[in-house]
């Protein structure tokens, strides 16, 4: 390849952005055909759309392996989020719980709006290789090109009531069902502090880059039932794992 890489993303992010915010963070490019596995998998993305070029050329993909890591003194996190009956919405390619408006997260002195909880199986990250059941990503945005993604990995134990009755409304089909209740989303993050950092990607296209990665580092427990329900809905919707290339990987406590 001629070209210069960074030229190519350069000349195609503002498309990028454009259509990852045109709609809901996790229906990026959902109209495209793309998906997980075959003809249209993630080593085709990029032929698929001209917005989809940095999920090849891009230097800064993700998911990626979290080893080689350096410990470091992170900025602080905290998360203000609200209770909600969420709507749970199938893609045809994924599943994610809507979040209305009023749940951020701080970090730093930066404050991300959470738009949306987006289910993955298996994991996209990986730790020293090993792959978790399922992986949960919070999407959040500051203003029209800032985004974070905090994720959480999911192993098989005991049942969590909020993943419980979000697994239990995830549509079979394309659509969307309501929950009953409110539940609190902040039960489905893990007790300990211990976090990955990085600049990363979208996981899905376009694969826009320039996002902060907070990945904790110990799983939370769901039960094995509840993954098997998910498993109904999608038998494998997660991107492999990415190069680091020259990033730093960043771990820590906040």
């Amino acid at each position: 390849m001629t070209l210069d890489r960074r030229k190519i993303i350069a000349g195609l992010m503002a498309l990028s952005w454009a259509t990852t915010f045109a709609g809901t963070l996790a229906c990026a490019q959902e109209s495209k055909p793309w998906t997980y596995e075959g003809s249209e998998g993630p080593d085709k993305w990029s032929e698929l759309d001209t917005a989809n070029q940095a999920c090849s050329a891009g230097l800064e993909q993700s998911p990626i392996d979290l080893k080689k890591y350096n410990l470091a003194a992170l900025e602080p996190i905290s998360f203000d989020w609200k209770p909600q009956a969420f709507p749970i919405v199938n893609t045809g390619r994924s599943v994610y719980a809507n979040v209305a408006k009023g749940s951020t997260t701080k970090l730093g002195e930066e404050e991300f709006a959470l738009k949306q909880i987006v289910f993955h199986l298996p994991s996209e990250h990986t730790i020293d290789g090993v792959r978790q059941a399922m992986e949960m990503q919070f999407v959040h945005t500051l203003g029209p090109k800032r985004l974070l993604m905090v994720s959480v990995l999911v192993h098989a134990g005991e049942k969590n009531e909020a993943f419980f009755a979000m697994m239990a409304k995830a549509p079979s089909k394309m659509g969307t069902q309501p929950l009953q209740v409110p539940i609190d989303p902040t039960s489905l993050l893990p007790k300990t502090h211990s976090v990955f950092r990085y600049r990363g990607s979208l996981t899905m296209p376009p694969c826009t880059e320039n996002v902060d990665w907070v990945v904790f580092a110990e799983p939370v427990e769901v039960a094995q039932s509840d993954i098997d329900a998910f498993k109904q809905v999608f038998t494998m919707n997660a991107r492999p794992v990415q190069p680091l290339n020259r990033r730093f990987l960043l771990k820590g406590v906040f």
